[in-house]
């Protein structure tokens, strides 16, 4: 019997010892488990406590809403702007007051982002930048929004905009001041250098002469002034527009030259303009702005050069991106202290900074053109050295025009077998002549003196000779003497208008012909091209007929009466018929009454009804004729914007005071040309 039990025992035993350590299996499974979420639940406290820590830390306000946009959690800086506690407002909808907000951006992700200004539980406004994000939470989704405040900047930000906004009050203010100023102060003007002009065009002895070109040249140079300080403060206040237009700019050039020449020539020096070969027949850009530039900078250059003279030298370089005009003007005045380079642009600045210094101005010329060359994109330089004069080179970004033309250059002519000396003691006009006879084909000799000249005629054969009368008259007589006695074909001098009429006629001092400096490369060509007889190559236009404006009848609206005096005698001197109106409306009731006219020249600013209104009346009034009257407007602010506001009331043609009287003549040729 004990023998059968014992398998059984042993089976019970086995049973009892496996079910055991099954129980201590799962024990331990259960304990581990349990350690696990115990980790798990404590992982998570600590990331919920340092949630909950960073939440509570940051300065950012913080809600959370549900769908129906009740609140399942809100920070202290939220509760607070509500002075609430945060565990009262769990389950409400309670919201900030807004009071200003800019437009909504939603991003791709549905992120939404808005500034907004509330009203916080104190009373106070403050300015919040919000993010609102989508949070999923379960099957549900709620929105989280986060709030920084930007009080400050946006302040900050409102304060720059209203000093700009003052700031562009008062630049505007400043502008209609410089323009009622400069108005007030032209008017008078005209009538002083318009009335110098009519005294100058009859019988004087020398003496009073002198006395009307002095009153003509004070107000010349207070005119001048006046034009730097308004071409001042339009750059300073953002006002200067750029044209982008083809323009010559040699020919440009050559009449800036030939227009500061009788200034340089009456120091006893000289100013030439040189121009390369390859030099686009046109470039694109603002004509006006670079005249001016040229004109301030070979301008000062005269101002501060007593002895030898100013050279104006244009080149261009082509490059990948279009092409540079590299416009330069050198001369040989006292040059520039080194310490002064660094602030001679700025304003009210002169090379010679002393405080007895020598030259009148401003010192407002190369701060303008300064502004001017950056305004354009490009750049200016200086060099110089004390005693050996300056150069001013500036690098304009313009661009080449193609299919425009030649520029009015003529042929080089076939100058290759040709032997040209240069008598001139010259430091630019020689230079850039011989360049011009090189460029030919020529070979050139330059000398300096009388005998240097002889010697060279005595030493060698030559085609060609030309004389500078600065020199000497007896100089140069001797120079033609000794070029006749060699067998030279063609003999020149080179004369300044003034010394025209004291030299008399160049055959009788044994000249072929002359050339007026500052000579022209086209002049010397044609002079050299010409098969036949003398040819007095750059000669003064005539002077236009009085007979011009004959049987034109022209509309004169102007209220000052110096001014209406002097434009009356100097049209009727011209041969026209005015008629005078003191004010815009008395010149509709001239319009009316006395018409038909030829022309009207109309003031801009007149009392009554000013110039542009009387403009478009009058155009108004010609609606359905066919007749139109040519109008033309004066005013004293020569900017750009006035010309563009006068063509848009209706007028034809714009004149600047002070009224430059060479003006008119051309104006009732063309005047009379359309009447025929």
């Amino acid at each position: 019997m004990i023998d059968m039990m014992a398998p059984v025992l042993a089976l019970l035993t086995a049973a009892a010892l496996g079910l055991g350590l099954w129980r201590v299996r799962g024990t331990r499974r259960a304990e581990r488990e349990t350690e696990r979420l115990q980790d798990r639940i404590w992982r998570i406290s600590e990331s919920e406590d340092r949630y909950r820590a960073l939440v509570a830390a940051t300065t950012e306000i913080i809600v959370q809403r549900d769908a129906r946009g009740r609140i399942t959690y809100a920070n202290e800086d939220f509760a607070r702007l509500l002075g609430r506690e945060p565990i009262a407002l769990i389950g409400s909808q309670d919201d900030l007051e807004i009071l200003d907000r800019n437009a909504v951006e939603i991003g791709p992700d549905g992120v939404r982002r808005l500034e907004a200004q509330v009203r916080a539980a104190d009373g106070r406004a403050r300015w919040f930048a919000f993010v609102e994000m989508p949070v999923a939470h379960g099957d549900a989704t709620h929105w989280l929004r986060a709030g920084r405040d930007v009080t400050a900047r946006v302040e900050a930000i409102r304060s720059r905009d209203a000093a700009l906004e003052r700031a562009e009050a008062a630049s505007v203010a400043k502008s209609r001041f410089l323009a009622t100023v400069s108005h007030e102060m032209r008017t008078p003007l005209n009538g002083i250098l318009g009335m110098a002009d009519l005294v100058l065009g009859t019988e004087l002895n020398p003496e009073q002469r002198t006395y009307v070109e002095a009153v003509r040249t004070s107000g010349q140079a207070l005119l001048g002034l006046i034009d730097g300080v308004l071409d001042f403060s339009r750059i300073e206040a953002g006002r200067l527009d750029l044209a982008a237009e083809p323009f010559d700019l040699p020919a440009l050039s050559e009449g800036v030259v030939e227009l500061l020449a009788p200034r340089a020539q009456d120091k006893g020096i000289e100013i030439a303009l040189d121009v390369t070969e390859d030099f686009p027949a046109a470039v694109l850009g603002d004509a006006d702005r670079v005249r001016q530039i040229l004109i301030n900078l070979a301008g000062n250059a005269i101002k501060f050069t007593e002895r030898g003279g100013v050279g104006v030298s244009l080149s261009f370089v082509r490059t990948a991106a279009g092409g540079e005009v590299v416009l330069a003007v050198a001369d040989t005045g006292p040059g520039i202290p080194e310490e002064r380079l660094p602030i001679l642009f700025e304003e009210f600045e002169q090379g010679d900074g002393s405080a007895s210094r020598s030259h009148e101005g401003t010192g407002l010329g190369l701060a303008i053109t300064r502004r001017l060359v950056t305004r354009m994109g490009g750049r200016i330089e200086a060099e110089s050295r004390l005693g050996r004069g300056s150069t001013f080179r500036i690098l304009l970004p313009l661009a080449e025009v193609a299919g425009i033309g030649d520029g009015g250059r003529v042929p080089l002519p076939p100058l290759s077998a040709r032997r040209c000396l240069i008598v001139a003691d010259s430091p630019f006009q020689a230079p850039y002549l011989a360049r011009s006879l090189s460029r030919a084909g020529a070979a050139t000799v330059i000398v300096d003196s009388l005998e240097s000249g002889l010697d060279a005629l005595s030493g060698a054969a030559f085609d060609v000779v030309l004389a500078d009368r600065a020199l000497g008259d007896g100089a140069v007589r001797q120079i033609a003497d000794a070029a006749r006695a060699c067998g030279v074909r063609t003999s020149l001098v080179l004369l300044s208008p003034f010394d025209r009429r004291g030299f008399g006629a160049p055959g009788a001092a044994g000249f072929d012909g002359y050339l007026i400096k500052p000579v022209r490369p086209r002049s010397l060509f044609e002079r050299l091209l010409a098969s036949t007889g003398p040819v007095e190559a750059a000669a003064a236009p005539p002077e236009a007929p009085s007979h011009t404006g004959s049987h034109l009848r022209v509309l004169l609206a102007e209220d000052n009466p110096i001014n209406a005096l002097l434009a009356t005698r100097a049209l009727e001197r011209l041969g026209a018929t005015v008629v005078h109106a003191a004010d815009g409306v008395e010149a509709l009731e001239r319009f009316e009454s006395d018409g038909p006219f030829d022309l009207a020249l109309i003031d801009v600013r007149m009392p009554r009804l000013d110039g542009h209104e009387t403009a478009r009346r009058i155009r108004a009034a010609e609606s359905g004729c066919a007749h139109r009257l040519h109008l033309v407007a004066l005013t004293a602010n020569a900017g750009r914007e006035d010309e563009i506001a006068a063509r848009a009331a209706g007028f034809d043609g714009f004149l600047a005071k002070p009224l430059n009287l060479k003006l008119l003549p051309p104006l009732l040729e063309r005047q009379s040309a359309r009447a025929a």
